[in-house]
């Protein structure tokens, strides 16, 4: 019956009592390890710790501070889809104390292509032992925040992480932001040193698996297609009135050596958002297109500015409740092309209230992103920056997917399989974060909907990948 020895993260003294006193009365537990201030559980040396000490069937790690109770016969369940299924590790649903009130905290299956080192799995991770000292065995670089990761990673490899879509136990949720102020965690200049590490294990991962592409891209000639305009700034938007005019605004006051225009492309908004549109049309630099009433989302309306007959040879996103830093932003972004010679151009942005005043993290410039390992990185990371550029004749031929969120990253993915993305780490876009935002504060539900889809891109790209690495060799 005692088939399981537990490892608990460092907590109060409140805390581990209360824990210790839970996991006791479980007749599966064989042993209790409550780690100490100095053995973070992120760490390879403490994971190495943990496999030379786990000798029952399975390790049951809990990574966070707070108490850890079950429900019945919890673990009993986990055992045995463990045992049903084979699988290296489970891990399950859960509630959540959250602000004194009690929620239903789902997770969500981790795909292949789930290489987010924020994949949010619950606190207790159930591991095979056998797998997990097979993984620990082959650690061969000493991590201080990456080794959990890691080990997720390696296990991966040989076995299967398998969700169970059941409410099995209770911990306390301690991060109590909204959801739109948690998604820049990864760039906040203040986790550099830790997200150095989880690219680098994310890299060796790729290795492993036959997805890694080294730092080789196919050419830009620039040549294709007859262009009247050399870019456009095409804005997306649905029922924006509060913002749009701030972004067309800002669209038209660029200085510029050739010649732009600006692509407004409205799908059905009902909230005056095209009385606005319609106050620039004096301009002729402004092209406004008015969506059926079909599906289009936002990678629709980015379709329909792409292959309009005067969309630019390059496309520069611009949000429309954003604006744009200064009046260099499209030269700055085109210019970037061509010296770069790549098919994508991603810049840098600040964080911003509603009035344009900086907000915390501050200037997001994605640092890694870099020539010799960005394309690789993506898979991991949750976004690629912006404002983004884009070379028209590939896009006409790749497309945005029909979608409201992720159409970017999908696209950017696709590219860097093949084409060098350009970087400028110029601040060129102010990204305002407002109660209107589409990410501001999503529900559980949304937020999970959002990062099965992300983890699905990912996944159908490392699939791509894996196997033109194959054709290659053969």
């Amino acid at each position: 019956m005692k088939r399981i020895d537990c490892f608990i993260s460092f907590c109060s003294s409140e805390a581990a009592a209360a824990t210790q006193a839970n996991l006791s009365a479980e007749p599966e537990v064989s042993s209790l390890h409550f780690l100490g201030a100095g053995e973070p559980l992120a760490s390879t040396a403490t994971l190495k710790g943990i496999s030379a000490t786990a000798c029952a069937d399975f390790t049951l790690l809990y990574t966070k501070p707070t108490e850890l109770s079950l429900v019945h016969y919890a673990l009993e369940r986990m055992l045995s889809v463990a045992d049903d299924t084979g699988a290296a590790m489970v891990y399950a649903d859960h509630f959540a104390m959250t602000g004194g009130v009690l929620k239903q905290a789902p997770v969500i299956d981790c795909q292949p292509g789930a290489l987010r080192d924020d994949f949010e799995f619950g606190g207790v991770l159930l591991y095979r032992t056998s797998a997990l000292k097979e993984a620990v065995a082959r650690m061969d670089v000493n991590y201080s925040f990456a080794g959990l990761y890691d080990l997720r990673l390696k296990v991966s490899q040989k076995g299967s992480l398998v969700h169970i879509g059941e409410f099995l136990y209770y911990e306390v949720e301690t991060d109590l932001r909204k959801s739109g102020e948690k998604q820049f965690d990864y760039v906040d200049p203040k986790n550099r040193a830790v997200q150095i590490e989880m690219e680098r294990a994310c890299t060796e991962h790729l290795k492993a698996i036959g997805a890694y592409l080294e730092p080789r891209f196919k050419p830009v000639a620039f040549d294709s297609g007859d262009f009247r305009y050399e870019a456009s700034v095409v804005i997306p938007c649905k029922n924006r009135v509060r913002t749009i005019g701030d972004a067309i605004r800002s669209a038209l006051s660029q200085r510029t050596s050739f010649r732009y225009n600006v692509i407004v492309v409205d799908d059905n908004s009902t909230d005056g958002t095209v009385d606005v549109i319609k106050d620039f049309l004096d301009d002729p630099r402004l092209i406004y297109i008015a969506q059926d009433e079909t599906w289009h989302a936002i990678g629709g309306n980015w379709n329909a500015a792409l292959h309009h007959p005067l969309c630019g040879r390059f496309a520069l996103q611009l949000d429309s409740d954003d604006t744009y830093y200064d009046e260099n932003t499209v030269q700055k972004m085109v210019d970037a092309f061509h010296e770069q010679n790549c098919a994508m151009v991603v810049g840098t942005y600040r964080m911003t209230d509603f009035d344009g005043n900086p907000l915390p993290p501050g200037v997001i410039d994605h640092r890694e992103w870099t020539p010799g390992n960005g394309r690789n990185n993506a898979l991991r990371i949750n976004g690629l920056g912006a404002p983004r550029g884009f070379y028209v004749p590939l896009l006409r031929e790749l497309n945005f997917p029909t979608t409201k969120y992720g159409e970017d990253y999908a696209v950017g993915l696709r590219v860097s399989r093949e084409y060098q993305i350009g970087r400028i780490y110029d601040v060129l876009y102010n990204c305002r974060r407002w109660e209107g935002n589409s990410d501001a504060a999503l529900e559980i539900e949304r937020v999970n909907a959002n990062n099965t889809y992300k983890d699905r891109i990912r996944t159908w790209e490392l699939q791509a990948r894996i196997r033109a690495n194959s054709e290659k060799k053969s």
